[in-house]
This record gives C-alpha cells, structure tokens and sequence, in this order.
C-alpha cells in the first residue's frame, strides 16, 4: 500500500473515495511537527518499526534500510555526527548505543545518541572487560511522567568466575555496576542475538541454539530456558518473546510467554513444554525463497519480521503478511539493528 499517494489524495479532495487511517494522518503529517515532549507521547501509542541500522562488512560506516522510505528516514544515517566512527551495537525506542571502532590505546566508548536529532552522550568507561564484541542490551522506556531520558544499558561479559556476569550502566546514575547476581555455567553469547522484554534481557547462547539466557532486571537473577524449538531470532512481539526460524518457504515463529512466566515466578528454567508455536507462510512468486539449509530471519520486532532470502533482505508483517522487498546484496556480513524514530532529548 502506498500510503504517501493516497494520503496526499485525501487531504486534497473532500470527495475522494479514498481514505486514510487516522493514525497514518497524525504520525505523517503531525508527529514530525511537535515538540519533544509530546512527539514522545504520541509516540508511544504509534510505536512502529521505522526500519533497521546496518553494518555490512563491505562499509565501515552504517547505514539505514527504511521499512517505508515515504514516511522514514534520519537525517545522517552514517552517524558522521558523533566524534569518531562507530558501530550501532543496539537501539531502544528511538535511542542507539553505537561503540567506537577503535582508539589508540584499544579503549573503544561507548555512545548514546538520538540520530534524528543528532544528539549524543558518551558513557564513561567500565570498570569491567567487555570483550571485543559486546553482547549489549539498551533499555529505555519512554514514560508519559517523566520529563528526563531514563535509560540502562546491560552488558552479560565472561566472569573470572567461571561464568557470567552482568555490568548495568544507570543514566540517571552517570556510573556503570556490576551486578551481584553471577550465573555460573559453560555458555556463550551472542553478542547480536539479545533482546529486552517486559523487565527481563535474554540472549542467545553461541553453544546451544536451543538455549536461551535470561535476566531478570528487576530482582537480578539469570537462568536458562530451553526448547526443541531452535532459537535463532529473538524479538518482541506485542510485550511477549518470541523466537523465529525460517523453515524453507515458512517462517516458525515460537511464543517463550508462558516459559518466561514460570521463570518470572520460580528463578528456575523451564523447557518446551511450555512454548507453543505458530506458523507464517507467503505463497507470493515474486520472491525467490531460499532452500531449507539456507536463508534465516534477522529480527522480528512488533509486527515486523525481517527474513535474509539468500542475497535479498525481505520484511512481512505478522497480521497483515504483507511482503515488502528491502534491499539486494550479497553480503554475509548483515548486523541489523531495528529503529523507532523518535524527537527524544538526550
């Protein structure tokens, strides 16, 4: 649906047949006229992927694929506006966390930055190692009360200990600390497969793909959960976890609700008996599905999920199954990280 057409075809005729959705007219024509304050308030109730930053390993500087180029963009999707070249690690809300590439002394700062507004603040240095490939969570959640950004930043890095654990770093704080709370155990993450939903940060383990490692912010507790079901992608859908693979012509898409549920209650981990799963499929022939050993899903985010089909980068939404071609390239080197815009005041 072209949706800049037929808006510009409403509002210019009263007769016309053609009408918009009320929610398309104010987030296209009134959100990007408001002040901060109130853009960030609508913006919660019109909370909607704008599309992804990207890294590919053919380009140092990111980039920005619009899930709808008519109604999305930032102005400096490279970020030349920070003081040196960065890498996006994550993003929450309209806010990114993008890390230095590299310094003289092999220190790489971290930053957090709004690109629509081109503002940014660099976060001082943590106390502990986080490796060369951070496995980094953002959590801001905008609230109508609050008139100061409030924003963690979460960061699971290998313990001495042998295991894992948590540095947190508070803005309203200005510091880093490192959690008490340490999970002892030979695992891994993945340092872009880690998602924050509904109070808990869960990641993706590097040596089990049916392992999820979950982190409880509020009372500061890790444990495991596991499935049948490989994890491959996490997301938030709709304030639940979900886990989707591409199964040839078929994305599986797994609610985690209930296991984080039991999780929530008991600190224990739980296993596929309490996940269930749905399935999504498109017969549409203009794409080329990939064969069953190859392709994957990059994110799935609210209602959008992001398949890599061979060299071409597709988006369906999950209530509508409406394909969209993104982008073709080949390029296996893809960091995606999905972004909300937002006028939000560092």
């Amino acid at each position: 649906m072209d949706r800049g057409k037929k808006l510009c075809t409403s509002l210019e005729s009263k007769n016309s047949n053609c009408h918009a959705d009320l929610k398309d007219i104010i987030r296209e024509n009134a959100l990007r006229n408001l002040p901060a304050i109130a853009s960030l308030v609508f913006s919660n109730y019109f909370h909607q992927i704008s599309g992804f930053s990207r890294r590919s390993r053919s380009s140092l500087l990111p980039s920005f694929i619009s899930l709808d180029p008519m109604a999305y963009g930032v102005p400096d999707p490279s970020l030349r506006f920070l003081p040196e070249p960065v890498d996006v690690r994550c993003s929450s809300n309209g806010l990114l966390c993008c890390q230095a590439q590299g310094t003289a002394n092999g220190y790489k700062p971290y930053y957090i930055c709004n690109p629509v507004n081109k503002q940014c603040k660099k976060l001082p240095k943590p106390d502990a190692n986080h490796g060369s490939d951070p496995a980094l969570v953002l959590v801001f959640e905008p609230a109508l009360e609050k008139f100061v950004v409030d924003y963690r930043l979460i960061c699971a890095f290998q313990s001495d200990r042998d295991g894992h654990e948590f540095d947190i770093y508070s803005s309203a704080e200005e510091s880093w600390r490192t959690s008490p709370g340490t999970y002892f155990g030979n695992w891994q993450t993945l340092p872009d497969a880690v998602i924050y939903v509904n109070g808990c940060v869960y990641w993706r383990s590097s040596s089990n793909e049916n392992m999820v490692i979950a982190f409880d912010l509020t009372t500061e507790k890790a444990s495991l959960l596991f499935s049948h079901f490989p994890a491959r992608c996490l997301g938030n859908v709709n304030g639940k976890l979900y886990s989707a693979f591409l199964n040839g012509s078929h994305f599986l898409a797994c609610d985690l609700h209930d296991a984080v549920e039991a999780f929530k209650l008991s600190g224990l981990c739980r296993t596929a008996k309490d996940w269930s799963s749905k399935e999504l499929s498109s017969d549409d022939s203009e794409i080329i599905w990939p064969t069953k050993d190859a392709g994957s899903v990059l994110f799935i985010v609210g209602e959008t999920m992001v398949i890599n089909a061979g060299a071409t980068l597709i988006s369906q939404n999950k209530t509508t199954t409406e394909i969209k071609k993104l982008a073709t390239e080949r390029d296996d080197g893809r960091r995606m990280i999905p972004y909300v815009n937002s006028l939000v005041e560092l």
